[in-house]
């Protein structure tokens, strides 16, 4: 499987929870270079409303 955390040549948002029992964990890349990781549940959820609210197709890259 490819790694699919992202960077900042593949920008993106990646979370993973790999059983019901386990901490979620995720990070967070920006085109514009913003970058954020998270572990535990309320925090991967913060990070991703966060990051859909404010980075990713939440803004363009001409505001680079």
């Amino acid at each position: 499987m490819a790694d699919l955390t992202p960077t900042t040549d593949r920008p993106g948002l990646h979370v993973s929870k790999p059983s019901p029992n386990a901490p979620a964990t995720g990070s967070a890349v920006c085109h514009c270079g913003a970058k954020a990781t998270a572990t535990g549940d309320n925090q991967v959820r913060a990070l991703v409303e966060g990051y859909t609210a404010n980075h990713g197709s939440a803004h363009n890259r001409a505001g680079r």
